[in-house]
């Protein structure tokens, strides 16, 4: 999902890891599935990164 938002948000990884303050080499092994990654992360990734909002709900 993350690399999906990522390219219609026409961002290179690179550019991704620099707005959220991460690594090219996370967000790589993230898209990959090599990575597990903690909720805060991914709502700075999604949120900060690609100004997107984040959702979350347990039923």
């Amino acid at each position: 999902m993350l690399k999906v938002e990522r390219k219609k948000a026409k961002m290179t990884q690179e550019q991704l890891a620099e707005k959220t303050g991460t690594k090219k080499s996370y967000i790589s092994r993230i898209e990959a599935g090599k990575s597990d990654i903690q909720i805060s992360t991914f709502y700075r990734i999604i949120e900060l990164g690609l100004e997107k909002r984040v959702s979350i709900s347990i039923s």
